[in-house]
């Protein structure tokens, strides 16, 4: 049995439902009992469409449009994903190959090896063992 207080236009009701099943309740109201049809109508939820604006794309905007470091042959390498630098095979000034490790770090309680993208020179590092990075940090150049 579950007892309900209620107040409808300012009149307090005692509602007791005695019993319930298959639709039909045993209630008990200010002590006057009821038997009570429910009818239950099943609401479909409908998926919300979401309608976005057209994009304008201005003349050219397909083209790559390389930066000042991009044009002076600087690649800069940035974190995939947040996670902790832990260590680096490579410093300032060294050269490195395709491929070469350069540092790794955790993200998502997994260890990543991030390795150079083309070769060059270690122009900068940005970061140190033990730092937090977030996704897209820039974490050292290639010149």
């Amino acid at each position: 049995m579950k007892k309900f207080k209620f107040t409808i236009r300012g009149n307090e009701y005692d509602v007791l439902v005695k019993y319930f099943e298959d639709g039909v309740a045993k209630v008990e109201v200010n002590g006057s009992p009821y038997h009570v049809e429910v009818q239950r109508t099943v609401q479909e939820s409908k998926t919300p469409v979401i309608v976005r604006q057209d994009v304008k794309n201005p003349r050219n905007a397909h083209k790559i449009r390389k930066s000042a470091s991009a044009a002076a042959g600087i690649t800069k390498v940035t974190a995939p994903l947040p996670g902790n630098i832990m260590n680096f095979y490579v410093k300032e000034g060294d050269s490195v190959t395709k491929g070469d490790k350069l540092l790794m770090y955790e993200a998502m309680k997994m260890e990543n090896l991030i390795t150079a993208e083309k070769d060059g020179v270690i122009k900068s590092i940005k970061v140190q063992p033990g730092d937090n990075v977030l996704q897209g940090d820039v974490l050292l150049e290639i010149e």
